[in-house]
């Protein structure tokens, strides 16, 4: 096995961040199960420990970090240990996120400097701290996680989808420049995935009169795909190097009539959004 090319995934070295629960932690569960060494990292670290000890039980090999990303000391000190731990860097999974949902003329400047800071500028600090050693070993894989809502208008959760389609471009700006250097870069748009961020999850919050039950119940309507089948799903489309993976599949309706047809999907989304409000006491 060679060390000086991308592994895809036995042996491979892969850090996630939002590892402690939703799809970060299907994803390195999925990842260890594939045979590579995973770094847990997140700021719930307790339950990043609980994911990593199940995967150590299974076989796997695997540690959790706490780790802010928005804190980028924080998060070049992580690469740099991990490599002078293992002696490469294969993936990294950019995911950890919050969201801020409900009217924006309820979101106050905090709320866009906590989303700004946590969704994007984490995913920079990853860029910026992994990007350098995977282009002194002359390979690397980074995947950002964006989302369904940074490829169409997502009116209710207007903060959020900004980061997320900052997200999208970011990831295809570096993918064009990043390539000729052997440096892959691939952007997760998940559609509606059963993880706690559904309903705010413990760093966001949901304004509005819906609580977090009622929300649930409207995105159950939605199908919601289990974090494990994200994971392998995903695990799949990233070893094919796709440069942006929508799953669950059928999402990808909207991001092509989104670009073929773009005022039709933005009239019946602002039509469903609407109906949405009047069902609100």
């Amino acid at each position: 096995m060679s060390d000086k090319m991308l592994r895809a995934y036995s042996g491979a070295v892969a850090v996630v961040t939002g590892a402690a629960s939703g799809i970060g932690r299907g994803l390195a569960q999925e990842l260890a199960r594939r045979g590579g060494e995973v770094v847990l990292a997140d700021l719930q670290v307790e339950l990043a420990e609980e994911a990593a000890s199940a995967i150590r039980r299974a076989g796997g090999k695997a540690q959790a970090v706490k780790l802010d990303v928005t804190d980028i000391s924080a998060v070049g000190s992580l690469f740099q240990n991990t490599v002078e731990r293992t002696g490469r860097l294969d993936y990294l999974f950019n995911n950890a996120g919050i969201s801020i949902g409900g009217p924006i003329g309820l979101h106050t400047t905090e709320d866009w400097d906590r989303i700004l800071g946590v969704n994007l500028r984490g995913v920079i600090n990853g860029v910026c701290c992994a990007y350098p050693i995977m282009l002194k070993q002359g390979f690397g894989h980074i995947i950002n996680t964006a989302s369904v809502a940074g490829l169409m208008p997502s009116p209710g959760i207007v903060a959020y989808s900004t980061t997320k389609h900052a997200i999208v471009g970011l990831s295809m700006s570096l993918r064009a420049e990043a390539g000729p250097s052997g440096i892959r870069v691939s952007v997760l748009c998940p559609g509606v995935v059963r993880t706690p961020i559904l309903a705010g999850g413990k760093y966001g919050k949901v304004y509005g009169h819906l609580s977090a039950e009622q929300l649930l119940k409207m995105l159950e309507q939605l199908r919601p795909m289990s974090p494990d089948q994200f994971a392998r799903k995903a695990l799949s489309a990233v070893a094919r190097n796709d440069a942006i993976i929508i799953i669950p599949s059928w999402w990808k309706l909207f991001w092509w009539l989104n670009r073929l047809a773009p005022a039709l999907l933005r009239l019946f989304i602002q039509k469903q959004y609407q109906k949405l409000l009047k069902t609100q006491p």
